[in-house]
Formats: C-alpha cells, structure tokens, sequence
C-alpha cells in the first residue's frame, strides 16, 4: 500500500517533501515528488511495493506522452484483463507491470469513467497538464482514505490529515460540529472531518478540480434489487463469489498471508485461500494473557483444521498499554475504537513474515452478524410495552444495576439497549455504537457551545443513508447504513491506520463490490433468520469448517479498557482529562468530566466508552492544536 499526498497552488518541492514524509510508514520502500511552481502542481508518493518491484514502478508515473501523472494508493485486481483491453490494436504500450501504468491509460482512453471499470481499493490523484485539472478518486467502498481542502490560494490533498497540516496554507480551525458527531458516532462520519474546511471524498466518488472549483461525480451506488434466488441458489452463488474474490486478492509480487482470529470471517478468508492456493497458506493471530479477552485457542483449531502455516503470538496487558501512545500520535483524526491497539500489534507480527494480509472485514456489516440486529427485533418488541411499565420499572431497575468491568458486561448491553429509546428509532444503533448520546452531550459541553449546537441534527448523516436506499426493506436498510457508517468510517479505518502504520497491505475479499451487491439485494431474512445472525453465511461454511467454528458465539476483538483505566492508564487518564486542559479546549464542563472519572474509578459505573473517547479526543487536541 502506499500514500500519497500534493496540492494545487502555493507551493515547493520542500513543503510537498515534508508533506509525503508525514505518510512515509504507508510506503518506505520508495518516494517520490514532483513540483512546477510555474503552474502550481505538486504530487508526492512514498511506496510500499506489491507489484513490480523494479524502479518501473515508482511514483509519480507519467503516460508515455508525459500529458497524464499519476499518485496512487491501492490495488486494481483486474489490472490483467483491462491492460489486455487496452493493448488491442497496439493503441497503448506499456513499460512496467503494474496497475498503476493500466490507470493512467484507462484515463487516456475513457476519461473520469474509467473508475467504473475498475474493480479494486484505491484512493487517487491523477493531473491532466492538456487541460490543467485534478482528478481524485476513492474507491466503492471506502477502503483506502482520501483528505482533501480548497482554500483560496491552495487545494490541498492527501491519504491523512497530518500530511495536509504541513502545508502552509493549511487552516487548524477545529469543527465542532464534528466534535459533536465524533462524541456520538466514536468517529467522524465522511464527508466531514476534525478540520474545518477539510473533507473525506466520498466512496464510489471522484472529484473533479478545475480553475479553483471542484465537482463531485459519483461513478457507483451500492444495488439493492437483483434477481431473486433461493436459499439455496444463493448460497451457492455466494460460495462462487467467495472463491473468485479470494483468488484475485492473492495476486502479488511479495508474500501474502491471512488474518486469523478464529471467527467465521476471517476463518473462512482462509478456508478459500487453501482453496485457491497450490502451497500452504500463512496465518497469522495473536493472544493475551488476560483469558476473557484471548481467542487464540480457537484460531489453531482452524489452522490445525485447515493445515495452515501458523504464526501466533501472546501478547500481556502491558505490552498493549505501552503501545497506545505510539497509535494515539499516529492518529491524526480521532477514533475512538480501542481495537485498534490489537489490530496493530497483530500487524506488527505479520509483518514480520509477509506484506500482504487477507482479513475478514465486512462479514458483520453485510450478513448482520453484530448483536445489535438481534437487538433491534427485541427493541420492537419492548415498544409495545406500555410507557408506564418501560419508565417506573424496568429500565430504572436496569440503571440500578451493579456495574461490571467485563468484557460487553451483560449489565453493559441492558443499559445501551435503554440508551438507545431516547432517540427516534431511526437513530437507535448510533446510540448503541457509540459513546455519549443527546442528554450525555448536553451535560459535557459548555452552555454556550451547546446552544451553538443543539439545533444541528447530529444524524443528518444517517439520515443520509437511509434516503439514499429508500424503498428497501427495513432490514436491509440498516445494513446499508453500518456499511456507509460505521464500517467505512471505523472499522475500515482502524484497519487502514493500524496496518499502515506497520507498513502492511490489507485486503478484504468480502467488500468486493460485486458481493456486496450481490448480498445486499437478498431478502434480510437470509441474513438473520430468527435470532440467528449471519445465517446464509453460516450454512455454506458448516460444512467446511468445524461447527464449533461456524456456530460460536461472536466475540469482539476487544480490550480490558475499563480495568487498564482504573488502574496502569490511570495517570495517562488524569493527565489528559486534567483540569487545566479540558478548559485549555474550552468546549466542555469539566465538573461533569470529572463526576464520569470519579463514578469509574470508585467502580460505580462502567464509563470506559465516555471515558475513552475523551481521551482520544483530548489527546488528538494537545498533540495537533
């Protein structure tokens, strides 16, 4: 993987070098710039090499006219057969073999449409000198990330945020609208972003920039509606799909591995990637020591069961600690999800051994494999019971509920399930997923700040997504808007940042957009049929991995955050959330910071979600601003 980074406007060769060694863990194999302050184009690369590993494949690459540059991040699994295309009739040569050379005259040759027909993730700048414009791209998904900003004398882009911030022209005013949506969402939902003025592009999307004014084209939208097929006819097609995406993401001229953690997932990724391989796969999990967050136990029994090549590691609660303030610097945007401190460690191991790894991302999202969807089916069932009953006695019983410090404490799930009837329904599972709700914002933020606020609709994004696949069934709607949510904006983003950090490619078969598609447009009932989540994904899996693989009860990639916060974060805690800095930010009410610091670390109450994401977010404010 690589990242890229450049601006149009002001500039020099020295502002875009500093700027492309900002992004330099996501490609150190090699970097690359290229400014013409005459005509205010700046491009950067720094590479992580895949394909081509010869000087051929350095960045910025140019067409064989010199007219078309090129800065790319990803990889373009059908890059063969286009290339192919594109060398009929002996209208296009080509001096390497990479993907990169494919797109820059899939551009020549078919304009902004080119994206189409691209099947792959990448994130993009290519400049046109005949007719002095910029074209961004992002792929369907939203795998790959990209950062732009549009000032009056500069247009600024790049994979992060940091490489943007070391341009001069860059403007460090803080949105606090996005505050607010990263205190709810545990993440800043795209197009936003922590900057005022700074934008994620949108998936599926390119932007086109021309004479200091930018457009937007979308070149994909996710289908709802296909051909209708049975059970069984879909399962057999999904297991087809499966084994076809698998095989393309195992192409590469540097050794490939697999993510193993013992769920379906990821499981099944490795299952298909034996299918599809003449040699033994590599598979690699890690461990730890704390038993109630370990699950390495079950990702040998799969590699035992599949004849993998096996790595693993076991890893202490402190070797996970001493880490965190290397991931919160890197974190140049703040996430509050803190399986990104396992994440990391796991692709610090594989590196070790390989470049490329194959995950089982987006299982979850697109079968309903998360207890949420089971939730949402009792929450119906909780409304139709009278207010007087829900209000007087059982959700003050709940509250009252002696706090746990375990992992998704039974305790936990019952007060986010009440958390989430404060809202419209519409934005239920925000609440769920995320950290502080409508009434917990209100009592953080300063009054001021609040009713600078309060009237914005801090769901307007989810709002968004359930426009945009009206007319589905209710279902499979919401599974749309975990994929353009929660998925592409913190799941895929963890993986990103903590893989590229350790200079590791990821690869996810399951977000290949024709299965995405293809599953999208099933009947929910396929996805949870009952109380059974991930059914059809279930049944063509049990008969290719051990039952007591397929049929587990999921188990998140999590961290004892609550008990390291009472006890060795606790100063990195006091520290951040100190006093001096919480008004330092001037945005919200230390008292109530304090009554949520105090109430956990007495034990009585589980506040490590609040807690966390204060801490990333004042982190993020005291290293960047």
């Amino acid at each position: 993987m690589c990242g890229i980074t450049g601006f149009i406007g002001k500039g020099n060769k020295e502002t875009l070098e500093r700027m492309v060694s900002a992004v330099h863990h996501r490609g150190p194999d090699d970097s690359g710039v290229f400014v013409d302050e005459s005509l205010g184009v700046g491009l950067g690369h720094s590479r992580l090499s895949i394909l081509d590993l010869s000087a051929s494949g350095h960045q910025p690459m140019w067409s064989a006219d010199k007219k078309v540059s090129i800065v790319f991040n990803g990889e373009i699994y059908n890059f063969l057969s286009l290339r192919a295309e594109l060398e009929k009739g002996n209208r296009y040569y080509f001096k390497s073999k990479t993907d990169t050379e494919v797109i820059i005259n899939l551009y020549r040759e078919y304009g902004v449409s080119c994206f189409e027909k691209m099947e792959g993730m990448f994130a993009l700048a290519l400049y046109d000198f005949s007719n002095n414009k910029l074209i961004l791209a992002r792929d369907r998904m939203g795998k790959k990330p990209l950062y732009y900003a549009n000032y009056k004398s500069s247009f600024l882009f790049g994979s992060e945020l940091k490489s943007l911030v070391l341009h001069p022209e860059f403007e460090k005013k803080l949105d606090i609208e996005s505050v607010n949506k990263y205190l709810q969402y545990d993440y800043v939902p795209t197009p936003h972003t922590i900057w005022a003025g700074v934008k994620k592009l949108e998936a599926g999307s390119c932007l086109v920039f021309q004479n200091g004014k930018s457009e937007i084209i979308p070149f994909w939208k996710p289908k709802f509606l296909g051909e209708s097929y049975s059970f069984d006819e879909a399962k057999e097609r999904l297991d087809g799909m499966l084994g076809e995406a698998v095989k393309n993401r195992l192409v590469a001229d540097v050794p490939v591995g697999v993510f193993l953690s013992g769920g379906l997932d990821s499981s099944a990724i490795a299952y298909y990637a034996k299918q599809a391989s003449g040699a033994p796969i590599e598979t690699f999990s890690i461990g730890f020591t704390e038993k109630s967050f370990d699950e390495s136990s079950k990702a040998r029994q799969v590699a035992s069961f599949l004849g993998t090549k096996h790595h693993e590691k076991i890893f202490t609660g402190q070797d996970s600690i001493d880490i965190i303030p290397e991931v919160l610097d890197l974190l140049d945007e703040p996430m509050a999800d803190a399986s990104i401190i396992p994440t990391f460690l796991l692709s610090k191991f594989t590196r070790e051994y390989v470049t490329v790894a194959l995950g089982g991302d987006g299982g979850d999202e697109l079968f309903a494999g998360y207890p949420t969807f089971q939730a949402e089916k009792i929450a119906r069932m909780y409304e139709w019971l009278p207010a007087i009953i829900r209000n007087k006695v059982i959700e003050p019983g709940i509250k009252a509920l002696p706090a746990s410090f375990g992992n998704f404490s039974f305790d936990f799930k019952l007060k986010k399930f009440i958390e989430g009837f404060d809202v419209s329904p519409l934005y239920r599972h925000q609440v769920w997923l995320g950290s502080f709700g409508p009434v917990e914002r209100q009592k953080l933020f300063l009054p001021d700040v609040w009713r600078e606020i309060e009237s914005k609709n801090v769901f307007e994004d989810v709002e968004k997504y359930q426009l945009e696949s009206e007319n589905v069934e209710n279902g499979n709607r919401l599974l749309y808007q975990y994929e353009r949510s929660y998925m592409m904006d913190e799941v895929l983003v963890k993986v990103d940042r903590a893989t590229m950090m350790a200079s590791l490619e990821a690869r996810s078969p399951l977000l290949d957009y024709r299965i995405v598609d293809f599953v999208n447009s099933l009947p929910y009932s396929y996805k949870l049929h009952g109380f059974t989540a991930k059914h059809l994904f279930k049944e063509l899996m049990k008969d290719k991995l051990p039952n007591t693989i397929v049929f587990a009860k999921k188990k998140g990639f999590g961290m004892p955050v609550a008990d390291w916060l009472c006890g060795p974060l606790r100063p990195l805690l006091e520290d951040v959330l100190s006093k001096e800095n919480i008004e330092k930010i001037g945005l919200f009410n230390y008292e109530y910071v304090a009554k949520l610091k105090s109430a956990h670390l007495a034990g009585k109450e589980n506040r490590r979600k609040e807690l966390w994401n204060l801490l990333v977010l004042m982190n993020w404010y005291l290293r960047w601003i």
